[in-house]
């Protein structure tokens, strides 16, 4: 009796608790279910605030893709994404590897130092970066792309503070066997560390796919734009076809939801500083 009157009180000091929490999911819901169903609408019924689903899916679809090339611009932002993602996780957990695990005063200063350069903002960096890619003719070119972020001081530090809780016993036996330093972090640290790299996949491709104002500079081929850059575009005009626009704001967002939602766990981890 006395434990039903201990549970029944400890859920009446929770409802508060349920109702934020409740509140707060509404609020984090809303704009998606508000894109969706806007894609499904004509201009005129978006822009008059109408929130049910439409029957106009199909035509907004068939008019982005008569209006840009929506296919060629996935492709364009996927494989961006995808080879900035992959050099940055590598050279990034490198460091951190190197910086933890080899430490000594100066790497420590030296990893000061990388520290400040966080508190740059992009927009001082970004004439000088132009000027150097252009020097270099590698506008409209994935190198352009991602040379200036395929390294973050943010993703290195994540590393770094990670790798605190890889087992150095490990690195000690396996220099015993006999394997070198490049091999214990090939096949040793990187799969030990792969809830880690699942989170720094995760921001990373995100950053990247969401990039906007720096590939806008330096990507001024159409056929090198980018899925914000195109988003852009259609918000530009003096009519705006507002059905058309959340199509392309759907498509641009499918492809980040769903990494996220496939490596949820992973990133949950791997920000926390899990080993597995």
């Amino acid at each position: 009796m006395i434990k039903k009157k201990n549970s029944s009180a400890i859920q009446k000091r929770l409802i508060p608790t349920y109702i934020f929490l409740i509140i707060v999911s509404f609020f984090s819901v809303f704009p998606l279910y508000w894109m969706i169903s806007a894609a499904t609408n004509v201009s005129i019924d978006v822009a008059q605030g109408k929130l049910t689903f439409g029957r106009y899916a199909l035509t907004n679809f068939q008019n982005l893709l008569a209006s840009d090339d929506l296919f060629g611009t996935l492709g364009n932002s996927f494989f961006y994404a995808s080879i900035q993602t992959i050099l940055c996780l590598l050279i990034c957990s490198l460091a951190g590897f190197g910086f933890e695990l080899y430490h000594d005063a100066g790497k420590d200063k030296l990893f000061g130092v990388l520290l400040l350069a966080m508190m740059v903002p992009q927009v001082a960096t970004m004439i000088p970066l132009f000027k150097m890619i252009s020097a270099a003719h590698l506008l409209n070119s994935v190198w352009a792309f991602i040379l200036p972020v395929i390294s973050t001081p943010f993703m290195i530090m994540m590393f770094r503070q990670n790798s605190r809780n890889f087992p150095v016993e490990i690195m000690e036996a396996a220099r015993i066997d006999g394997l070198s330093e490049f091999s214990i972090f090939f096949r040793m640290y990187m799969p030990i560390m792969k809830s880690t790299y699942a989170a720094a996949a995760v921001i990373t491709f995100m950053n990247s796919w969401n990039a906007y104002l720096w590939p806008k500079v330096v990507m001024l081929d159409n056929s090198a734009q980018t899925m914000p850059m195109l988003i852009a575009n259609l918000a530009a005009g003096y009519v705006v076809d507002y059905g058309k626009l959340m199509m392309g704001v759907l498509f641009c967002s499918i492809p980040t939801m769903l990494i996220f939602f496939i490596l949820q766990k992973q990133f949950a981890e791997g920000v926390t500083g899990a080993v597995k």
